[in-house]
């Protein structure tokens, strides 16, 4: 007798281990239930800790009394999102810094993660990424269920078809044009995790080497708000020819603290092709057969950010973490560690000390001074040695954090 067997996707067996942020949550979970009276101060995964904004709670209380009448009820939503929202962006985010972008170029989805992950489903798997290392895990993982990153190295950490660009102190943290041409380039300013920024200039480089050479970038610009200096681009179609090279992704979650509530938008300009392919056209069809729309009252939401009153509250939402910000890279720096980051992004990005590797100084960092950070490692291999503290707590405990730091 036959047994018929279901095969799974065994690209999901070549994951290493668990989500970098689920193994450090274990290892959390375990102390605190060791350690019952410590008072653990969370530096780690990038989660916003203030409450949102009161014109975005006045916009979700009213979106949930329309639902609650027939007159002003609302059931799906427009496959590319409600138009109110993706004009309110179309000319908050693009038109008033003189980047046309038009409203049907935008989706609205629930996030940039989800984005992030599923824009690599519209390129063919013999497409060749390259990405910063370190980098945001879930480029290079989403890459890897689908089938595109070869061989895993467990030596260096690295994937056999990944083309790596080394952000390390040697050169800024930001990343080198790369040799061997890529087909899909992941780039993300302000950079998660290294907090470092490229001015306008040296993105160009990469928007002329992307359309000299046929590639398409990912650019992923979640941390636009945290921009503080003139000559750093808050969005890629600043750069002349973008509209013919790149994709960007977009997220409410740190610039208005929407990561409970998810929201965000991809960015597809109409001229953007695979030789003679629209991919607007790709990204509309995947998007209307695999998704049904952020909720209309998140949506409203999203539309409130960008009122008067809600453009002052987020800025000063954004500036309660940039003030954490200061103070951490500050704080460090003064007590001889070597930081970077902390300016233009919410992220500080320091050096272990004493030689220590990143998960070393994990263990003695929740040990020693009960703080939890993320370790560079898990970022990639040129994170190893280096560690990632987050500017969402709140002010007082990143004060009491800084403090234990500063006292080891």
């Amino acid at each position: 007798m036959v047994i018929h067997m279901v095969k799974v996707n065994d690209n999901y067996l070549k994951l290493p281990g668990s989500y970098l942020f689920s193994t450090i949550g274990k290892k959390v979970n375990a102390y605190t239930a060791a350690n019952p009276d410590k008072k653990i101060i969370r530096l780690g995964i990038g989660d916003v800790t203030q409450p949102l904004s009161p014109a975005v709670i006045g916009a979700l209380h009213a979106a949930v009394d329309e639902m609650a009448d027939a007159g002003t009820f609302r059931g799906y939503a427009p496959e590319l999102g409600y138009e109110f929202l993706r004009t309110a962006i179309a000319d908050n985010d693009y038109k008033a810094r003189g980047c046309q972008i038009e409203a049907d170029e935008i989706f609205v989805s629930d996030g940039a993660k989800c984005d992030s992950g599923n824009i690599q489903e519209i390129f063919s798997i013999d497409n060749k990424i390259a990405v910063c290392d370190p980098v945001y895990p879930v480029y290079v993982d989403t890459n890897v269920m689908a089938g595109r990153t070869g061989v895993y190295n467990a030596e260096t950490g690295n994937w056999s078809d990944v083309i790596y660009m080394p952000c390390t102190a040697e050169n800024d943290f930001a990343p080198e044009l790369p040799k061997e041409v890529p087909d899909l380039i992941y780039l993300c300013f302000p950079n998660n995790p290294t907090g470092s920024t490229i001015t306008k200039a040296q993105l160009q480089e990469w928007v002329d080497y992307a359309n000299k050479n046929g590639s398409i970038i990912i650019y992923d610009a979640a941390y636009e708000a945290y921009i503080s200096q003139e000559d750093v681009p808050h969005t890629i179609y600043e750069c002349e020819g973008a509209r013919t090279c790149a994709i960007e992704l977009r997220s409410f979650s740190k610039n208005a603290g929407f990561t409970g509530v998810r929201l965000g938008f991809t960015v597809i300009p109409k001229e953007l092709k695979a030789g003679d392919v629209q991919l607007h056209t790709l990204w509309a069809r995947r998007h209307g057969t695999k998704y049904n729309g952020a909720p209309y009252i998140i949506q409203r939401a999203g539309e409130a950010v960008y009122s008067e009153v809600g453009k002052k509250e987020t800025k000063a939402l954004v500036a309660y973490y940039m003030k954490n910000a200061a103070y951490i890279l500050n704080g460090l720096k003064s007590a001889g560690y070597t930081v970077s980051g902390g300016v233009n992004a919410p992220y500080i990005w320091l050096k272990a000390p004493n030689g220590m590797t990143s998960w070393e100084f994990f263990d003695y960092l929740l040990e020693k001074a009960n703080v939890v950070g993320t370790p560079g490692s898990g970022f990639g291999p040129s994170g190893e040695t280096y560690f990632r503290l987050t500017a969402f707590g709140s002010h007082e405990n990143t004060v009491e954090a800084v403090d234990r730091l500063t006292r080891l």
